[in-house]
């Protein structure tokens, strides 16, 4: 049979996102990690004004309005600074700009699965090396494994940890490639790799406002490095990638820090309210600094839990792949939504 694809796209399995019910449809979303909470007033704000001559014309190829909003409300240099559609899209070019056959991306797992399917796709060698039972960074592991790429998310997902920042600095010291630190999360934990970056040329910190900021509908997000690796990154991006209305709605939501932290706290007061009653119900919960839990229920029958929260309006994720296929991820949700998903666990377990 002919194909018109190359053999790595052929062979590989595609990212499968979170399922996404329809619109209008009356389900509690504990399945994706976003945010429950509205985007700042000041980027809706944008939108309610939307000129339509930003539509008209091409924007700014660099988002620089959004790239100085993000470096004063970081402290970091403009220069130093990438935006991109979606921190997926600059893990993308990150891929594309460093490895291909021959050269290897390393990561340790379970973590973002999308990893997986960006190597396959360029394609590179993939290394995978599992995390204990402890979680504890496998540095000696990543480093042998020599990768022109290594991605380490902090907060992790599924497991919700956090690496701390000396396991990265000892990490960063030691790998030839570059170290991409994926910090999707970091709005609701208690550390950064940030300072990283001004240590080590070869360190790369993404973000994306699609949690902490409420704007998963939007895709954007943004990668803080050196500017000599930042350069070979530029020339791999789209042209226009980010478009103007995105641009403008996010620098709003960046200088609106005091709305985002607001939000994120009222999301970890959840989180620890949510983690006791779930330990009540007799889950095992693994200490999380993001806005979700890795859980194992009771039995450990989680596939059927998932079918039957399901039943009930309720989305949480099941990965029915190694080492998960006894667990569940639950988005932490408003305190009305976490109690209604409590209340459905007490029939289930």
């Amino acid at each position: 049979m002919t194909t018109y694809f190359r053999p790595s796209v052929e062979a590989m399995n595609g990212y499968v996102p979170g399922e996404q019910p329809k619109p209008g449809t009356n389900i509690i979303k504990l399945n994706t990690n976003e945010n429950p909470y509205p985007p700042s007033p000041d980027a809706i704000a944008v939108l309610r004004n939307l000129d339509s001559e930003w539509l008209r014309r091409y924007p700014d190829p660099y988002a620089n309005e959004f790239r100085l909003a993000i470096a004063s409300a970081l402290q970091v240099p403009f220069e130093w600074v990438i935006v991109s559609n979606g921190s997926d899209e600059l893990l993308n070019v990150v891929v594309r700009a460093c490895a291909e056959l021959g050269r290897k991306v390393v990561y340790p797992m379970p973590t973002y699965v999308l990893y997986r399917t960006l190597t396959d796709m360029q394609p590179a060698e993939r290394v995978e090396i599992p995390y204990g039972e402890d979680y504890r960074l496998p540095i000696e592991e990543l480093v042998a494994a020599n990768g022109a790429v290594t991605f380490i998310a902090t907060p992790n997902s599924p497991s919700g940890h956090i690496v701390p920042i000396d396991d990265l600095r000892q990490l960063a010291a030691r790998l030839s490639g570059v170290l991409v630190v994926d910090e999707a999360y970091v709005d609701f934990a208690c550390e950064t790799a940030l300072p990283l970056v001004k240590e080590f040329e070869n360190v790369i910190v993404i973000r994306t406002l699609s949690k902490g900021y409420s704007l998963a509908g939007l895709r954007l997000g943004f990668g803080i490095a050196n500017p000599k690796l930042l350069s070979g990154l530029f020339k791999v991006k789209d042209s226009y990638n980010i478009d103007a209305i995105a641009c403008l709605v996010g620098a709003a939501a960046m200088r609106d820090q005091s709305y985002k932290n607001e939000c994120a706290d009222k999301v970890k007061r959840s989180r620890a309210k949510l983690a006791i009653d779930l330990k009540q119900l007799g889950f095992q919960l693994w200490d999380s600094q993001a806005n979700f839990f890795l859980t194992q229920p009771p039995k450990g029958n989680a596939e059927q839990i998932y079918l039957a929260l399901k039943e009930r309006g309720i989305l949480v994720r099941y990965f029915k792949q190694p080492g998960l296929e006894d667990k569940l991820r639950i988005t932490v949700g408003t305190d009305e939504q976490n109690q209604i998903l409590v209340e459905a666990l007490i029939h289930l377990v």
